[in-house]
Formats: C-alpha cells, sequence, structure tokens
C-alpha cells in the first residue's frame, strides 16, 4: 500500500511535468474568483414579475456595484460572468449575437464597459451546441463570428456549456473554439464543459487535450443548493481522485461548480465546510448568490483572506482526500512556504456525521503526508481566537468537529 507521503511526493511530480505540457495562455494562473449567475438566479426571465431577479443588465450592475464597493474585489474576486438566458431566441441577420432587448436594452458592450469601470472583469456564457441549455442559440455554425463578437465586447471570460451537442464532436469542437478565441487577440480565459458530458454518457474524457486547450473544465454535474449536492461532488472528487488530481496546475483547473453559500440550502458550518473544502481543491471560487443579501457572517466566510491565500497558493497543487474514519474525512493540500523540500500544509477536518453533538477525532501528523522533521506551526483559519500551536510528525493531533461541519487548518512548515 502506497503511504499518504510517497502518494503525495509522485502527485507533486506529476504536478511539476503537466506545467510544461499545457495551455500556456498567461491567464488563470490562479483559481478564476468571482460571481456567476446560474445556481442562485438560473433563467429567471420576468422582469415584471421578478424585477431584482431577472437576468438583465440591472443584476449584473447591481452585483458589479456591490462587489467594488463591499470588499470582495479586493479580496480577490474579480469577474462577473452572465450564465445562460442572456441572448434572444435568434440570431441577427449577420449571423451575430443579439442580446435580449428588453433586459439588455445598453447592450452586451456597454455592460461590459460597466463592469471594466468598476475594477472587474466580465464573462459571458455560449453553448457548444446548436442551442443552449435554455434553447438560445448555440455556436454550432458560428464559432468564427462569435469569438469575433466576444472579442469586440471586450470579453473577459468565456464559459462554453455543452448542451444540444454530440459528445463524439467535442474532441475537435472545443478546441477549435479555443482556437479562435485565441486568434482574436483578446485573452479570454476559457471554461470548458467538456468532460462533465463525456462522463455521463460513459466517455473517458481526454485531459490531454482539456490541459492544451482549456484554462478550467467541468468535471460532474451542476451544483444545487443544498448540502447533499456539495457532498455529491465532494465525493466524486474524492473517488476519482487519482485519475483527476494530476491534471490541475496553474493555467488549468479542475471545477466542482459555484459556492452556493449566501443562498438557503446551507447552514453556517455547511457554508465554512465547502469554502474549505473547494480552497483545498484548488477550485475557481465563483460566487453564485445574491450579493446584495449576503449576511455578515457568510461574507466573512467568503472574503477569509486565509482560506482564499489558501485556495490562491501559488504552488496550484489540487488537494486530495487523505482518509474518511466514522464519517470524518481528513483533506489535504501541499502549498507554500516549503522548506528544504518539505510544504506547508492546509488541512481540513469535514464531518459527514450528523449526530447532535461534534466528534472528536485524532490522527498521526505522519499519516496526513507531514513530515517535515523540525515540525509545524498550525493555525484555525476560520477561529481567530484559538492559539497557534506547534507539532511534530510523530504527535496526534486532536479536532472535534460540528456535525456537517469543518475545522480548518494551515500547518506551516518550520525551517
Amino acid at each position: 500500500m502506497i503511504h499518504v507521503r510517497d502518494l503525495w511526493f509522485c502527485l507533486i511530480v506529476i504536478n511539476v511535468f503537466i506545467k510544461v505540457h499545457s495551455l500556456d495562455n498567461g491567464l488563470a494562473l490562479t483559481p478564476p474568483m468571482g460571481w456567476m449567475h446560474w445556481q442562485r438566479f438560473r433563467c429567471i426571465t420576468d422582469c415584471e414579475k421578478f424585477p431584482n431577479e431577472c437576468i438583465s443588465e440591472e443584476l449584473f450592475m447591481r452585483t458589479a456595484d456591490v462587489m467594488a464597493a463591499e470588499g470582495y474585489a479586493d479580496a480577490g474576486y474579480e469577474y462577473i460572468i452572465i450564465d445562460d438566458c442572456w441572448m434572444e431566441k435568434a440570431r441577427g441577420e449577420d449571423g451575430r449575437l443579439i442580446a435580449d432587448r428588453k433586459r439588455f436594452p445598453s447592450g452586451i458592450k456597454a455592460l461590459s464597459d460597466y463592469i471594466h469601470a468598476k475594477g472587474l472583469k466580465f464573462g459571458i456564457y455560449e453553448d457548444y451546441g446548436t442551442y443552449t441549455c435554455a434553447g438560445y442559440p448555440g455556436v454550432i455554425g458560428y464559432m468564427d463570428i462569435d469569438a469575433q463578437t466576444f472579442a469586440e465586447w471586450d470579453v473577459d471570460y468565456v464559459k462554453l456549456d455543452g448542451c444540444y451537442a454530440d459528445i463524439e464532436d467535442m474532441d475537435s469542437g472545443y478546441p477549435e473554439f479555443g482556437r479562435l478565441l485565441n486568434a482574436t487577440g483578446r485573452p479570454m480565459v476559457y471554461s470548458c464543459s467538456w468532460p462533465v458530458y463525456q462522463e455521463y454518457q460513459g466517455k473517458m474524457p481526454n485531459y490531454e487535450a482539456l490541459k492544451e486547450h482549456c484554462n478550467l473544465w467541468r468535471n460532474w454535474g451542476d451544483i444545487d443548493d443544498s448540502w447533499d449536492s456539495v457532498t455529491s461532488i465532494t465525493d466524486y472528487f474524492a473517488e476519482n481522485q487519482d485519475r483527476i488530481q494530476p491534471h490541475a496546475a496553474p493555467g488549468h483547473w479542475n471545477d466542482p461548480d459555484m459556492l452556493i453559500l449566501g443562498n438557503f440550502g446551507l447552514s453556517y458550518d455547511q457554508s465554512k465546510a465547502q469554502m474549505a473544502i473547494w480552497a483545498i481543491l484548488a477550485a475557481p471560487l465563483l460566487m453564485s448568490a445574491d450579493m446584495a443579501t449576503i449576511s455578515p457572517d457568510i461574507k466573512g466566510i467568503l472574503q477569509n483572506k486565509d482560506v482564499i491565500a489558501v485556495n490562491q497558493d501559488p504552488l496550484g497543487i489540487q488537494g486530495i482526500r487523505v482518509s474518511k474514519e466514522k464519517n470524518i474525512e481528513i483533506w489535504t493540500r501541499p502549498i507554500t512556504p516549503v522548506y528544504d523540500g518539505n510544504h506547508s500544509y492546509a488541512v481540513a477536518f469535514v464531518s459527514r456525521r450528523t449526530d447532535g453533538a461534534p466528534y472528536s477525532i485524532s490522527s498521526i501528523v505522519s499519516e496526513m503526508g507531514l513530515k517535515n522533521k523540525n515540525g509545524y506551526t498550525v493555525t484555525d483559519l476560520f477561529d481567530k481566537t484559538v492559539q497557534a500551536r506547534v507539532v511534530e510528525p510523530s504527535h496526534s493531533f486532536n479536532v472535534r468537529v460540528n456535525p456537517s461541519g469543518v475545522k480548518f487548518f494551515k500547518f506551516t512548515a518550520k525551517p
């Protein structure tokens, strides 16, 4: 049996190899951070009935205002991304996409300019298919003109979905659209939904091609507003980590989908747990909530600079689940600083228990893959009232975790 620390050594070596055999467009060197409308607002298009929730220029302008004014941009959240349902149902006579004239009366270029004026970046959605998932025009037959249109609109980030498409065509179609985006000369982060559609239909995704052509990609299904949905996605990542983890590195990331904290389905403890696991997974941090109604507690989680620093660690090594004992999971991720080849680590203890009291667990530090002979200084990333402590590889580490909650630590290697 391979020991956890030996497994981490193998994965780190693979990670270094991958960095020189993948897309290098200079973008997404750390996981993208921002806001995307889909999970919270879906395809609400009735602005008379739902004036504050419909997919309209007002929603994106209002979100940009909040992100710029309330510290989200300063914390690193820089992208405002439109998802599905922004278009007219038919293209123009010249074949170009047209934003819904009632909901986006100023046009997409004006919205892009507004978002850029706030110091933020602008993202947009399309679909590699004949239609988007909600039935709007897809890119098939119009890839060149759509890429040019996005460049003319000063788009910074493109999400390409995969409804109404033949999965056998994706291996050529997604790379082709990526090449067309690059050919415009406009730097655009390229988010692919290529693998999720293939996984769902039993076809193994070509991760070598994904790394060559995409900055990030969705691996599994859409997230919903529930703890069950979060854990189903984390289970997928844990159960498939041996084959998907090595492909993440600066410039290209596995994407478990949006952050749902700030909505209706997660408790405070579950909200911290999602944020911690997404940080361990080096996942894109794309919020999807009504930013005008975020509570101070949730805002504190989203803007926790120490947790964000784990997510944005420059080594770009995706973490893994190293153990599961009595429904307490341990997730670890190698991060900076590194002394004499010994990484520091982020470590999350995640409870999948449903009993009514916190549960205690004791783990040997070395069994978590932490082997620095000089030990580690341990800080609690969520609870700043807890004093830092020092542990060595031979020590036990005791922790008590709330049901469906998390304890999240940074183990800083001592020189």
